[in-house]
């Protein structure tokens, strides 16, 4: 009876006014193949967050959505919310 685990990114979302991207990675246990369990674990990425870590497909969307334009317009935001 051999039991492996293993994490997929099985979800990548954007969402909100500063294109935040979502990520969801499925933990699968499986037995003998077959699929016993399933665990979910979601973060979220800011445009001005560093991706060097991410997986390749999640730079891709990073890359593709967080525009110069985002990222200001995200960092003006924070600015002003740390301002308030």
């Amino acid at each position: 009876m051999a039991l492996t685990e293993t994490t997929v990114i099985d979800k990548i979302e954007i969402v909100g006014e500063f294109k935040q991207v979502q990520v969801r990675q499925a933990t699968v246990i499986e037995r003998d193949g077959v699929e016993i369990s399933r665990a979910y674990h979601r973060y979220v990425i800011a445009p001005t967050d560093d991706i060097t870590s991410q997986p390749d497909e999640v730079k891709a969307v990073c890359n593709a959505v967080h525009t110069q334009e985002i990222k200001d317009a995200y960092s003006a935001f924070i600015a002003d919310q740390q301002g308030a």
